[in-house]
Formats: C-alpha cells, sequence, structure tokens
C-alpha cells in the first residue's frame, strides 16, 4: 500500500471532482471503487519507471479520468469528453499546456515522431473518420494508450497493436513542454 501513496498524492488535483466533498482521506477507496487501482498498475508502475516526473505525472493524471462518459464536444470529466478535449483537459490540468481544441489542430501544434520513438505522455493519432487526424489519445507506454473513444463508450485504455487501432494509425506527436527547474 505504501508504493501507491505518491500515485494517489498526483492523481488527487485529477480526481479531487469525483470525492463528493470527502477530501483526500477517501482517494483510495475512490479509485478502488472504480477498479481504477486494479486496471492501471502496471501502466503507472511502468511511466514512474522510464520517463520524467511530467510525463508520469500526466499519465497518472489521464488514468484518472478513466470511465468518464464521451460527449461530443466536451472538455470536462463532469460533462463528459470528447477525444480531444480529453487530451486538452489532461495537458492543461496537469502540465498547464493549452492545446489547441480539435484534433487535427493539435496534431499540426506538436512536434512529428517516429512510431518507435513514442514515450509516455505523447501523442497518437487515428483515422477513424476517413480524415488524417480525426481522432487523438495519450500513449501511456507498453503499446497502450488512453483516449474517449465515441458515443455510448467512457475514457478508457486501449492497445494501438489491436487490428482496428493498427490500421487507422495516422502518426505520433510530441508536445513540447519545458521542463520545471527548482531554484
Amino acid at each position: 500500500m505504501t508504493r501507491w501513496i505518491p500515485i494517489l498524492l498526483l492523481s488527487c488535483s485529477a480526481v479531487a471532482h469525483a470525492a463528493p466533498g470527502n477530501g483526500y482521506e477517501d482517494m483510495d477507496a475512490l479509485l478502488n471503487d472504480k477498479g481504477i487501482m486494479a486496471r492501471i498498475g502496471q501502466q503507472v508502475q511502468h511511466a514512474r519507471d522510464t520517463v520524467s516526473e511530467q510525463a508520469s505525472s500526466l499519465v497518472i493524471n489521464a488514468m484518472a479520468f478513466l470511465d468518464v462518459p464521451y460527449r461530443y464536444g466536451g472538455n470536462s470529466a463532469e460533462t463528459g469528453f470528447d477525444c480531444s478535449g480529453f487530451v486538452r483537459a489532461v495537458y492543461e490540468q496537469s502540465l498547464g499546456k493549452i492545446l489547441p481544441r480539435r484534433s487535427d489542430e493539435q496534431a499540426a501544434a506538436t512536434q512529428t515522431i517516429e512510431r518507435s520513438e513514442l514515450k509516455p505522455g505523447d501523442l497518437v493519432f487515428f483515422n477513424t473518420m476517413r480524415r488524417a487526424f480525426s481522432h487523438v489519445g495519450i500513449y501511456v507506454g507498453d503499446g497502450k494508450f488512453i483516449h474517449s473513444p465515441r458515443s455510448g463508450a467512457q475514457v478508457r485504455m486501449e492497445d494501438m497493436r489491436a487490428t482496428y487501432w493498427n490500421k487507422r494509425f495516422n502518426g505520433a506527436r510530441r508536445v513540447q513542454v519545458a521542463e520545471k527547474t527548482t531554484p
């Protein structure tokens, strides 16, 4: 249980909206009730072991939104997310970085990288509507990404190597964020 304390602390800011007035003492119970701890343990450990503190925090915060419903044009956990609204909210809340609103604009505003260069926190794009960059998610490591997929679904983690996503993969991008320095 002790190893989860840093993860819970990093997640608190992102999931506090879901804990109605009980503060941090119920965060562990909230994450367990939603089944999040069981589903994200391996990816969280991978993120903590292999990436910067910023990327790790971003991925952990993104995972805190698992099960938030999809909503076209949505950009908050309270009302739901579409794919680009989800990515935009995670980056803004985690790193203070404001990305454009639409997925194609997010692709244009970020640095192109090769699929083989993907690191947790990078953006992954897919052609799901017969146009380039029509869907976006956040890479979490181990071939998986988190996203808000479609109407009737919720924010979830999926494997990019699955046939559906592999056939529609459209590119990878890195968001340029200045590393925080300590004085």
